[in-house]
Formats: structure tokens, sequence, C-alpha cells
């Protein structure tokens, strides 16, 4: 009688699945999560990413989770993984361009009517840099514009158009014609860092040793709050309301990003951010800002429910501002990006 034999089959390994992605946006080197399946290593190593064709070094992979950093040279594109068994499918992630390098912002960037970009030269405290404050063109073409600004911090544009700058080294609040020369608007502001207005024409200011200074159209200055001081510097913007959202890094994991009222009464609006620094308001009433959330660094949106998420990846981030191009801009310590996320800011007027 024949022996029956059974030979057995190898079946061919699954191919990568990728279900989602977190977050869709990053800055180049900014650290992504996938979730799907079969993504984890397999016998010949680690599987592959890339990102618009640039291949991606992978931090950390498992079956259902796979993290990478954003290759430095990439522009947005799609994302994929391969492994033997084939290529996954593939997931759009929108990454930042840089505009202009070679700065030193301390927070926001503001953006003017017709899309014109400032940011700071800011430099080591005490230290006069050539040139306090660069204009950049929405194609990245940077010029110096302010000069003469010891450790110029804050920034803000009035409802008239005028600029306004602080220094952090002589506690001085500086207007700004069109043609850059500044003039002394206010003194006696101590450290003084962030600003904003608000749809009244105050001028609010931080001085980071504690306390939150209101300036009148008339320039009488008032103590609006006062704060924990913070490490670097205080970061804010005001709503519709005449609300004001502030942020104030400290040493702690567990910051908040504080409320004041317009008659000066100060509550954590939300809490669970590591380093909170610049931040934006959007029309929706969503807050944005660059800070830590879960260990991951970026930029967070906190909702009016208080749910917040990260919504781009990237390190050394100071701040944000929404452009009325329809592009949201980035500060790190040295550069100036822009990047679509499709948010709309916030307008006072």
């Amino acid at each position: 009688m024949a022996r029956s034999t059974t030979q057995s089959v190898s079946q061919p390994p699954p191919t990568p699945y990728i279900g989602d992605i977190a977050p869709a946006a990053a800055l180049p080197l900014g650290e992504v999560e996938l979730s799907g399946t079969h993504l984890g290593p397999h016998e010949y190593g680690l599987p592959s990413v890339s990102v618009d064709g640039n291949a991606a070094a992978v931090a950390m992979s498992r079956p259902d989770r796979l993290v990478f950093r954003v290759p430095e040279r990439a522009t947005t594109g799609a994302v994929e993984v391969r492994s033997p068994a084939g290529a996954s499918n593939t997931v759009p992630l929108r990454i930042a361009r840089q505009l202009t390098d070679g700065l030193h912002p301390v927070t926001n960037p503001v953006v003017s009517r017709s899309g014109m970009i400032y940011a700071t030269i800011s430099g080591p405290r005490g230290k006069q840099t050539p040139v306090s404050v660069v204009r950049i063109s929405p194609d990245g073409r940077g010029t110096p514009f302010v000069t003469g600004i010891l450790n110029a911090t804050g920034l803000a544009f009035n409802a008239d158009g005028d600029l306004f700058v602080t220094s952090r080294a002589e506690g001085n609040v500086y207007r700004i014609d069109a043609a850059g020369e500044s003039t002394v608007y206010a003194e006696g502001m101590g450290v003084a860092t962030g600003c904003a207005f608000d749809s009244e024409g105050n001028l609010f200011v931080g001085d980071r040793s504690g306390t939150i200074f209101k300036i009148n159209p008339q320039r009488q200055i008032f103590v609006h709050t006062t704060l924990e001081p913070s490490v670097s510097a205080y970061h804010m913007a005001a709503d519709r309301h005449g609300r004001l959202y502030v942020t104030a890094p400290s040493l702690s994991s567990n910051e908040a990003i504080w409320l004041i009222e317009p008659n000066g009464d100060t509550r954590a609006w939300f809490r669970g951010l590591g380093r909170p620094q610049g931040l934006a308001l959007a029309r929706e009433g969503d807050v944005y800002l660059a800070a830590c959330l879960h260990g991951k660094r970026g930029i967070v949106r906190v909702t009016p429910q208080g749910e917040a998420s990260l919504v781009l990846a990237g390190s050394n981030l100071v701040g944000l501002a929404f452009s009325p191009l329809g592009t949201t801009l980035l500060a790190t310590h040295d550069a100036v990006y822009d990047v679509d996320l499709g948010v709309d800011g916030l307008e006072l007027a």
C-alpha cells in the first residue's frame, strides 16, 4: 500500500499595513508614529521606511507600531513601509519647509496683513546683535529690518499694523515704523519678554520675573496680574473677549496654560504640558502652542473642552503664528518654517 505524504508549503510573510499616522505633520528630523499591522522586525532586521522617496531612520518597530525620524531633506509626500513581504500602503505626511535660518527667535514670529513674516535675532543676554529683527517674505527671502534693540524678544502688531518689539535686557517696548526705525513706547517693563494686543488696543507685556503689565492706548501702565517667574519667557495671546492666554516655562513637567480675565483674575486653563512656549489662537477657539505632550515634542492643539493632541512633531520649537495666506509659521531657536496645517488664525479686528 502506498504511503501518503504531505508536504508543508511555507506561507509568504504578511505585507506591512499602515492604519494611521500621528501626527500627520512634522519638522525635518521630527519623530512620527505609524500604527497598523506587520510593522515589526523581520528575520533580516527592521523594516525600512521612506518619506517622499527618502530613507527614514526607524527609531522603534513593533508589530502594531513603528516610530521613524523624518529625513532632514524630505518634503511633503507619501510614507511607505517595506519588508521582505513587499511594500505597504502609503499615507501622506506634511513636512514643514524652512524659509530662512541664522536667526534667534525667543518666542512667536509675527505676520503682517500682507503675509510678511518678522522674527528676531535676539542673542545672548546683554550682547548686541548686528540685526534685531528680520523681515522674511513668504518665499523665504530674509532682509534686515530693525537694528539697535538689545536682546529683541517679543513681537506684536497693533490694529493699525504697527510693529512693537520688547527688549528683555532693557525692559523697554519699542514701536517700529514702516522704515524699520524704532522709538521707545514704554519703559520699566523688567525682563520684558512676550507681548500681545487685545481688541481694545491694550498692549500686554510679560516681565518674566513675575508680572504681566497692561499698557492702555494712552500709554498708562498697570500691573495686570502676577504669575510665578519663568525660567525663559512669558508667551501670550489675546482672544476677542479680552482674555489673555499665557505660558510661563519652568522646570516642571506638568505646566499650565494660564487664562487671565480682563479684570486680572487668573486661573490654570489647561495643565499637563512640558516646557510650553509660544502660542497662537485659532478661529474655532483652539489654542496651538510649542510644547511637550506625553513626552512628545512639537506643536500641541488644546481644544476649549481641554482635549490635547500633538499636531506636528519637531524639536527646538519656540513659537508659531498663523499667516493670512493660510499657512502656519513655526519658529525654532534658529530658523523659521512654514507648513499647511489647515488652520485659520483668530483675527481680533
